[in-house]
């Protein structure tokens, strides 16, 4: 299952039944789950550790130190999880002593080509970054975002689960929960109701997203008024309950 023209660190760790491709190199410290498959022309350096049925296309570079110019050469680590699709031309930083000091991919997401996810950046579950989508240093997603092509995400901020960014849209803000953006810079369009009908979401939970989405960016209110006037939302939908706490969350201010 491993080509012989591939080059595999002895320090490296493969599980069972992995295929690697020709012209693929494992550099030391890398730990490639079971059933993972490695295409030709992939670079894989460590420390990383991949769990298992993870596929990577030709020419992706996994694992590779970040060009952010504090990092000096430090030992830092990129963890992944199960059953990713990094596809072909990708590239996955590892972490920064500055900051967390390891990058980390959950379960189930698809990097589309060329997409990018740069150094201490926190990928959650079901995300899908399309074609040429970059994500700066210390981005952190939440489950089921999706990024289209060209999208860009400035360093350190944060999208909440299930949010949505059009193409050629870039933030340098954060996205609460459940929110679609577009433009650059990145403005509110409205919620994601496509795609949460898609995941299950009820047609009552979907309502009261909407009523919260509308008290914060329709009513003029300040954010702070807004969410005090979501408390019975809150209490009758779970599901505003993770829209508010997204935004409360916030660090750098949300885009509005």
């Amino acid at each position: 299952m491993i080509d012989p023209r591939a080059i595999i660190d002895p320090s490296a760790t493969i599980g069972d039944n992995v295929e690697i491709g020709p012209w693929t190199i494992v550099g030391p410290n890398v730990d490639i789950g079971d059933n993972c498959v490695v295409a030709s022309h992939v670079v894989l350096k460590g420390p990383t550790r991949m769990g298992k049925g993870n596929k990577i296309y030709q020419f992706s570079t996994v694992g590779d130190d970040t060009p952010d110019l504090k990092y000096q050469g430090e030992e830092t680590t990129l963890v992944i999880g199960d059953n990713n699709v990094i596809r072909e031309g990708v590239t996955i930083h590892r972490g920064t002593v500055q900051d967390r000091g390891e990058t980390t991919i959950g379960n189930n997401n698809l990097f589309m080509a060329y997409s990018h996810v740069g150094h201490d950046s926190v990928i959650g579950n079901h995300c899908i970054l399309v074609n040429n989508s970059a994500l700066a240093g210390h981005v952190v997603l939440g489950d089921w975002t999706i990024l289209s092509g060209y999208a860009l995400v400035h360093q350190y901020c944060k999208l909440g689960a299930h949010s949505f960014m059009g193409m050629g849209a870039a933030v340098g803000k954060d996205i609460p929960a459940f929110v679609t953006v577009t433009g650059n810079p990145g403005e509110p369009k409205g919620v994601n109701v496509e795609g949460l009908k898609r995941r299950g979401f009820s047609t009552e939970a979907i309502a009261d997203i909407r009523r919260a989405y509308k008290l914060l960016y329709r009513q003029g209110l300040t954010v702070d008024d807004a969410l005090s006037r979501m408390t019975e939302l809150v209490e009758r939908s779970p599901e505003v309950a993770v829209f508010v706490e997204s935004v409360r969350q916030s660090a750098r201010g949300i885009v509005r």
